[in-house]
Order: C-alpha cells, then sequence, then structure tokens
C-alpha cells in the first residue's frame, strides 16, 4: 500500500482485541525470575474508551500494541521488552481514573499515548504515585498543566489560534465558531481570537449542545447572510461535527468558507460526508502534524500493515492515532542509553532533563524543563506550539501551505485565561 493511504480495519475488531490485549496483557511478563523480568522489561499502560456509544478510541490501545510488537522485533528498548497494559476509560471520570489506579497498582513506569478527557480525574492518581502522563490526547487543559504530564501535541489551544491564523491568511472577513456550550468551548474562543487577532477580528461566538439531532438554527446563524469572506470553524466533537453539516448543507452557503480543527473533522469525517462531493469540499483544517500522505508516517503505515492485521479497520490519519505513535517514539529516545531497570520516576527525570527530543518531520523539539515552559499559566507544559494548515482537495486532506506553523505568541499572548 503507498504511503499516504488510510489502512483500515473493522472497529468492532479493534474493541473486542483490545479487550483482549488487555486481558493478556495484565498477565504478561510473570516469570520465575521476578527482579530479571523487571529488569528487562518497560511496563507502560495506554487506556481509552473501548466500547462506549460516543468518544470511543479503540483504535489507540490497538496502536500501542501494534507499536510494542514492532519495537521489540527491532530490539526492544536498549534490549529490553516493551510490555504495554491497556484499560477501557469507558468515556467517564470514574472510568479514567479506575484506568489511572490500576496503572499505579501495575507499577508501570508511565501511561503513554492514551485518550481521555477526564484529566481532572486522572491526573491526581497519577502525580500522587510519581507516574508521568506521556503524550495523551490533549483534550484538558489539566495535560497542559500537571506537572506528571509530558504533551506531545499542542491541544485544542494550539489547533484553535492556528486556524484563527490560517482563517486570516485565506481572506475571511467574518469568522464565527460553533463550538460546545461548556466552560471547555468558553475557553475555545479566547483561543481563536488570538489567531485572529493579526487583523481585529473577534469571533461570532455560537454555543450548540452537544448530541443534539439538528443544529439548523446554529447554522443559520454562522452562515447569517451568506456574505463573501465569510469564514465558520467548527469546533465540535465528530458525532456533532456530522449533525452540524447535515443541517448547514440545507441552507444556502455559496459564499461561506468552512473550517475546523483536527478531531472535529479528519479523513474519516470527510469520508462519511460525501468526500469531494460533501460539505468538507475546500474545508480548512488546522491540525498537530503533517497530513497523512506525507512522508514523515512511511514507519507508522508499516508497522500497522504488519501488527495490526489487514481485515481490521484502523486508520493511520487519526490524529489520536497519530498522537500515540509519536507519545511511543519519545518514549523510546527518552531512555535511550538508561542502564537498569525503567522505573517511573527513572523515566519522569530523563522527561525533565533531556533536551530537545524530537521526532523528526513531526514535532519540533520538545522540551519540559521550566525554562522552556509556555508563558500561558492556564496551559504552560504546551512545549509542541506548532501547526500544519491543511485543506481538503478531492476528497483527502493535504498540505494547503507547506511547512509546520509556530502559535508560541499568539498562545503566549491569551495571558493563560483563553479569552
Amino acid at each position: 500500500m503507498p504511503a499516504g493511504k488510510h489502512v483500515r480495519r473493522t472497529v468492532s475488531w479493534l474493541a473486542a482485541t483490545a479487550a483482549a490485549l488487555l486481558v493478556g496483557a495484565t498477565t504478561a511478563g510473570c516469570g520465575a525470575d521476578a527482579t530479571a523480568a523487571e529488569n528487562s522489561t518497560v511496563t507502560v499502560m495506554t487506556w481509552a474508551p473501548l466500547g462506549s456509544e460516543a468518544g470511543s478510541e479503540p483504535a489507540v490501545p490497538v496502536t500501542a500494541q501494534a507499536i510494542a510488537q514492532w519495537i521489540n522485533d527491532t530490539g526492544g528498548i536498549g534490549g529490553r521488552t516493551l510490555r504495554v497494559i491497556t484499560c477501557d476509560e469507558r468515556d467517564t471520570a470514574e472510568g479514567a481514573q479506575a484506568c489511572a489506579t490500576q496503572a499505579v497498582q501495575q507499577n508501570v513506569a508511565a501511561v503513554v499515548g492514551s485518550y481521555s478527557q477526564f484529566g481532572d480525574s486522572f491526573m491526581p492518581v497519577l502525580s500522587e504515585a510519581g507516574i508521568p502522563y506521556l503524550g495523551g490526547a490533549g483534550l484538558s487543559d489539566t495535560e497542559f498543566s500537571a506537572p506528571y504530564s509530558y504533551p506531545v501535541n499542542g491541544g485544542y489551544q494550539s489547533l484553535l489560534a492556528g486556524n484563527g491564523a490560517q482563517l486570516i491568511a485565506s481572506g475571511c472577513r467574518r469568522v464565527a465558531i460553533v463550538r460546545p456550550d461548556s466552560i471547555v468551548g468558553d475557553a475555545m474562543v479566547g483561543y481563536l481570537n488570538a489567531g485572529l487577532a493579526s487583523s481585529r477580528l473577534a469571533a461570532v461566538d455560537i454555543r450548540v449542545t452537544p448530541g443534539r439531532t439538528d443544529y439548523s438554527e446554529q447554522a443559520a446563524a454562522a452562515i447569517a447572510g451568506d456574505q463573501g469572506r465569510n469564514c465558520i470553524t467548527l469546533a465540535l466533537d465528530a458525532a456533532s461535527t456530522s449533525t452540524f453539516l447535515d443541517s448547514y448543507r440545507r441552507l444556502p452557503h455559496r459564499h461561506t468558507q468552512l473550517a475546523s480543527v483536527v478531531g472535529s473533522i479528519q479523513q474519516t469525517v470527510v469520508d462519511a460526508t460525501g468526500g469531494s462531493s460533501g460539505p468538507l469540499a475546500d474545508a480548512l483544517v488546522t491540525s498537530w502534524y503533517p497530513p497523512d500522505d506525507s512522508s514523515v508516517w512511511n514507519d507508522l503505515h508499516s508497522v500497522l500493515r504488519k501488527y495490526a492485521f489487514s481485515h481490521t479497520e484502523i486508520s493511520a490519519a487519526d490524529p489520536f492515532v497519530e498522537t500515540t505513535w509519536v507519545a511511543y517514539q519519545v518514549l523510546r529516545s527518552a531512555l535511550q542509553g538508561v542502564q537498569g531497570p525503567v522505573t517511573a520516576s527513572l523515566l519522569q527525570a530523563r522527561l525533565e532533563t533531556t533536551a530537545g527530543i524530537t521526532v523528526k518531520g513531526i514535532t519540533p523539539a520538545l522540551n519540559w524543563q521550566t525554562q522552556f515552559m509556555l508563558p500561558n499559566v492556564s496551559v504552560p507544559r504546551t512545549v509542541n506550539t506548532e501547526v500544519a494548515f491543511q485543506h481538503v482537495v478531492g476528497g483527502e486532506l493535504t498540505w494547503e501551505r507547506t511547512g509546520l506553523v509556530d502559535m508560541r505568541p499568539a498562545l503566549s499572548a491569551t495571558g493563560g485565561a483563553g479569552s
């Protein structure tokens, strides 16, 4: 399969496989010589919601298992076997806390590349045990402020600031943001406005309640008079985005430009809404990373083809699959040359002191030392402030402007409140 094409597998298989991996992984590595096994094994956890109707991300733990097999087949981590325990986060605060408690009980060195929006629930458990949270999905502010969190993407904050800059560059003169009516949604407006600030624009704020079956009223308010250079940016979950698009496509919108951030719109959403003939044709999208057709993802594609099995559905273009990939590359780099058993405290020290861990072509140098912290009191641990400007061409997300764009100045200028 050529690089850049999506590797697809069935979601139901993913959920079943991830559950089976959880059972198998929690018992792996036991032997007569427990000390020898501990010294020769790096144990981590990856969690995500596996079977919830909304917000399910079973591809994340399955990807983690595939990466672990690849790492172990290519020398391990300094000769050590990488053992990945998975956990069903269930898309609930209680589930996230339960997974964190299991991580403590299993004495993992880190939680790596996971997906959860409940940072306020799981981070205190991990922090008390001194367990690093490396490269989570970036769905909560806690991931960008807690001292034991090591984010590898820039969260929704960098995406929205970047989206504002992308819209200004495309010539927008009116920008409406369609976002959830929530505390996080309130912060989204401020970060988008930070990206719009160079043109002294302020976004028209359109709030929606996630989970509704119709957003015609909100779509009409966003389109307004459908005047030239009118732009709409979507900052909703994928399901609500699809519902909004159903309402949007039924209204006149000839002169209105659609835009969004990755997560709200990704390749699977473009496909599901009609591809090149759907409402997302020519949409502008701000992403954390280069598009899926970039050569920087060749290894990820190869790993998924070889280790995630050909009869399943998993998209290498999923931003949370990509983040999991990046997180495991950072883990491997941080432990390069380390002697003796790998513990949470050792890994935490390595992450705090190793200068400039880079995943070539995907991230800038990642530094979690104090002097590199973002001057934003809400999200100071946002060390990757770069974004990619993409657009939909022929039904595929690809570069709109080649190269990553650093949004650090705009994120710093928000002052920390996101408003």
